[in-house]
């Protein structure tokens, strides 16, 4: 006999499928305005609730922002995560491959545009830099388990070094690029990539 999946909760999936809507009308929003001109009344109208709605699941602008960035950057890593899998037996191909399918992502990302256009503090460039705690460590420590997992015999402490550096070298290029993906993908490969082949070899 086949066992029945679980069924979610309908208030549970009901909250899910908010949170989705309202995300994703700052995401629409972010693509004509800059945030600093986007309120909470054009969040709660772009996605069809009332401004108390908005207010009761996220409790502020802050939070909301913080929520928005969290979702943004665990796609991103997704994607990271597949491109590093994909090249386990070429180390500085796979991160060549990572670091390119990132900053492709963020070139055509309402968030990274937003980050870099939004200046003083009601920008949100502040969420991933001085406010950034839970983003950074976050997005750090998950890059780190994901290097764990593909290359379990290498130093667990060189992983975790090599990918807060990725993470914030990234981050930094796609808030300010210097050049294309694939030539930034390139350039940040030829440098760190010896790292990461030493540390497979035990050095």
């Amino acid at each position: 006999m086949t066992a029945t999946p679980a069924r979610v909760p309908y208030a549970e999936a009901a909250r899910a499928l908010l949170r989705t809507s309202l995300l994703d009308a700052a995401t629409d929003l972010l693509r004509v305005k800059p945030w600093p001109e986007v309120t909470m009344a054009d969040i709660a109208k772009a996605a069809g609730v009332s401004r108390q709605t908005l207010y009761k699941e996220f409790g502020s602008r802050q939070s909301f922002a913080q929520a928005y960035i969290l979702r943004e950057s665990d796609r991103f890593l997704t994607a990271v995560e597949e491109a590093l899998t994909r090249h386990l037996d070429e180390p500085r191909h796979a991160i060549s491959a990572a670091v390119e399918v990132f900053l492709a992502a963020a070139a055509e990302e309402p968030l990274i545009k937003a980050i870099v256009a939004g200046d003083g503090d009601d920008g949100l460039l502040p969420y991933v830099t001085n406010q950034a705690g839970p983003v950074l460590s976050g997005a750090t420590k998950r890059l780190a388990d994901s290097l764990t997992d593909s290359w379990p015999s290498a130093d667990a402490e060189a992983l975790r070094l090599l990918a807060n550096y990725l993470v914030r070298l990234a981050i930094s290029h796609a808030a300010s690029p210097e050049g294309t993906p694939r030539e930034t993908a390139r350039d940040m490969a030829e440098v760190l990539g010896p790292y990461l082949e030493n540390a497979l070899n035990g050095k």
